[in-house]
């Protein structure tokens, strides 16, 4: 073989592996759209304790970051006590590699301690709530107020920063998104309401946005969404009272929309060329914006919004022109995406905090008791399965390949079908 199509052939083949390796990985929160979709068609649809896992992985500490998948390793992080003595310890915050095959943890890295005087979390919190990022063959982790960093893909730190200081209330929470060659995250604390950008390559602060916010309480959770509006890329970023469209490269405001909201938690979604965002607490409501306008645009660019059984903490799933959500309190709905008329509404069971999941046409979602529904994705609301686990359980699914990773308080279950 020439020098020429041998170089050819170890090019295409590099190709094909890649390809191989990142087809079906899921690399960051809600999955490679961000949105808690799946194309995957052969995810298990029935499991229990003793049924379709695969392995289980015992964790240390306590942790609410959802797993994420790339390359054959599934990363995720906890916070491990250094006493047992809860919330006066302080905490190793720590970064896992564990091997998808068969559950080994490859390595484990402690990035960050948390003393024990750091602020307290909330009961349905953890210190470790945001998920990994996996990116250009980089890990990327954030504590909130305890810090980011970015570690190879073998564990080691390759930068790490804690510059970004601010009180939080109850923890840390939302996930930061990457855009381009920055990571973006809401710094909404007791007293500071700002969105802001690192380096990818140092972790240095490229830009900073402030909210402003003249919310009574400011502290909020969410995780950004990047969408692209006539050609030009926006970050929508819910806080206290406001949700902010900013311009991906600058950070500078767009457009903004006022409700009445805090504690916001619900990743927005993105579909059809309108944005859906969840206000959370005290009472919930879900809004439909056209993001094409230009500043305060609440009066003239809210198409409906819609106020019975949002949820507060479990992020929207839409496909087919339909949204699918279910309530902290267990309440399933489906709403038409166009109009926010209710098509159904029925009491799934139990309490959510899990995100659900899309893939099949199915919906997953996943209750704090650690039991699933899945139900068809559909104009009537249709049982498919109901699984009992049995371990309580606050993360999101990971989803890779005929498989779905499911986060309890104990530890990592991988669930395949059996033949």
């Amino acid at each position: 073989m020439s020098t020429v199509n041998q170089f050819l052939f170890a090019f295409i083949a590099s190709v094909f592996m890649v390809s191989i390796a990142t087809a079906d990985d899921w690399q960051i929160f809600r999955g490679p759209a961000g949105d808690g979709s799946s194309t995957l068609k052969n995810l298990p649809v029935e499991w229990a304790i003793d049924k379709n896992v695969t392995w289980k992985t015992d964790l240390p500490g306590e942790g609410w970051s959802s797993p994420v998948v790339y390359k054959g390793v599934v990363y995720l992080t906890a916070a491990i006590a250094q006493r047992k003595t809860d919330e006066t310890s302080a905490y190793d915050l720590t970064v896992f590699g564990i091997n998808l095959d068969n559950g080994e943890v490859r390595w484990k890295k402690t990035v960050f301690v948390q003393p024990a005087d750091a602020p307290r979390r909330h009961q349905k919190n953890s210190h470790a709530s945001p998920t990994p990022i996996v990116h250009d063959d980089q890990v990327y982790v954030h504590f909130g107020h305890q810090g980011t960093a970015c570690l190879s893909l073998t564990g080691e730190v390759i930068w790490k920063t804690v510059s970004i200081e601010y009180k939080p209330v109850h923890g840390n929470g939302g996930t930061p998104v990457i855009v381009d060659d920055t990571i973006v995250f809401s710094v909404d604390g007791a007293a500071i309401a700002k969105v802001i950008a690192l380096d990818l390559s140092n972790g240095e602060v490229r830009w900073t946005f402030d909210r402003e916010s003249n919310a009574p309480r400011k502290f909020s959770f969410s995780t950004p969404a990047l969408i692209e509006v006539d050609g030009k890329r926006q970050i929508v970023s819910p806080g206290s009272d406001v949700v902010h469209g900013l311009d991906a490269e600058t950070g500078e405001m767009i457009w903004k929309v006022k409700y009445d909201g805090y504690s916001v938690i619900p990743k927005p979604v993105f579909r059809d060329g309108l944005v859906y965002v969840c206000t959370s607490y005290n009472t919930p409501w879900i809004y439909c914006i056209d993001p094409t306008g230009k500043g305060d645009i609440t009066e003239t660019h809210v198409r409906w919004s819609h106020q019975k059984q949002v949820p507060h903490t479990p992020s929207i799933i839409i496909t087919e022109g339909r949204i699918y959500m279910v309530s902290d309190r267990g309440i399933g709905s489906c709403l038409d995406a166009k109009s926010g008329e209710v098509i159904w509404q029925e009491r799934v069971g139990g309490n959510y905090s899990a995100s659900p999941l899309l893939a099949n046409g199915l919906i997953y979602m996943q209750s704090e008791q650690g039991d699933a529904t899945v139900i068809e994705a559909g104009p009537e609301y249709k049982v498919v399965a109901k699984n009992t686990f049995g371990q309580r359980t606050l993360a999101s699914y990971g989803v890779t390949d005929g498989t779905l990773l499911i986060r309890t308080s104990e530890a990592l279950y991988c669930i395949q079908k059996k033949d």
